[in-house]
């Protein structure tokens, strides 16, 4: 199995900034992608921002200029860098990894449990 925590959630004023951190342990051969999705009250879980294995990167327009999505690959962790934050951004925010755990299986999703984010004066 591979296990992700994530952390670096919290409450932040409009217009500050948070760092969200995920972590994977576990059985891994190969990463396919890495990213960050959102789920608000109410509302379907959305693409926040991927980055893949070859360093491609794919982020909500919404997101855009705002927040930044990198790795580092010997920790196995992707953090996603939230700047300008604004009250819509309000959501927990869950780690997914695409990863190939032995190099006969086919890659598969997991992730964590998520971490609320705040954006409230």
């Amino acid at each position: 199995q591979v296990q992700l925590v994530e952390s670096g959630g919290g409450l932040v004023q409009p217009g500050g900034s948070l760092r969200l951190s995920c972590a994977a342990s576990g059985t891994i051969f190969s990463f396919k992608s890495m990213g960050w999705y959102r789920q608000a009250p109410g509302k379907q879980r959305e693409l926040v921002a991927t980055l893949t294995s070859s360093s491609s990167t794919n982020s909500a327009d919404s997101v855009k200029g705002r927040f930044t999505i990198s790795r580092d690959n010997a920790k196995n962790t992707v953090f996603l860098q939230m700047n300008s934050l604004k009250p819509e951004d309000t959501a927990v925010y869950y780690c997914n990894i695409n990863v190939r755990q032995f190099p006969w299986e086919n890659p598969r999703d997991f992730w964590g449990q998520g971490t609320q984010v705040t954006v409230s004066s």
